[in-house]
């Protein structure tokens, strides 16, 4: 080894202190490095895991809400459904109850415009009894003669048609 150039003892005396600085710096910095690397290394599991869990409490709370939120419409169309069911009843109870006062007033126009055509059918009869009456005396008062007769009918039957005229202008 001499011709090599190297010194078996400075060699073995090398070997002896690369030895103890390697356990020095395992112990005293390697030891504490991988501890720490470790330490830091579990942290961001422990992170990971946490955010997972976050990650899982969130989707399911989405889901939860989604699940709140499709019951509230199914709620909601039932709270309609209910109330145009009870808005159709209210309509019919309405209209039944209804029923009865319409008949009733149509009975009392019935009988209403029936008093008004006896009343005016009796006037009718009046004022036509009446022309009869005055055209009998005006023809009895009258000579016989058929020609006079005519025109004196014709005659009251005008007067009445004016007299009728000026009462209903």
């Amino acid at each position: 080894m001499d011709g090599l150039g190297i010194n078996p003892e400075l060699l073995i005396a090398q070997i002896i202190n690369f030895l103890l600085l390697f356990g020095l710096l395992y112990a005293a910095a390697y030891k504490p490095v991988l501890k720490m690397l470790d330490k830091r290394a579990k942290g961001i599991q422990e992170s990971i895991d946490k955010a997972e869990s976050l990650m899982t409490q969130a989707s399911e709370a989405e889901q939860e809400a989604q699940r709140q939120l499709d019951d509230a419409g199914k709620a909601g169309q039932n709270l309609i459904s209910k109330a145009v069911v009870s808005a159709e009843t209210i309509r019919g109870k309405a209209l039944e109850d209804a029923k009865p006062e319409v008949e009733a007033f149509v009975t009392r126009a019935r009988q209403t415009i029936q008093e008004e055509r006896k009343e005016v059918m009796e006037e009718l009869k009046k004022e036509f009894s009446d022309l009869t009456i005055t055209a009998a005396r005006k023809v009895i008062e009258a000579e016989l003669d058929e020609n006079k007769h005519r025109k004196l009918i014709e005659k009251v039957l005008e007067e009445s048609a004016l007299g009728k005229q000026d009462r209903s202008g």
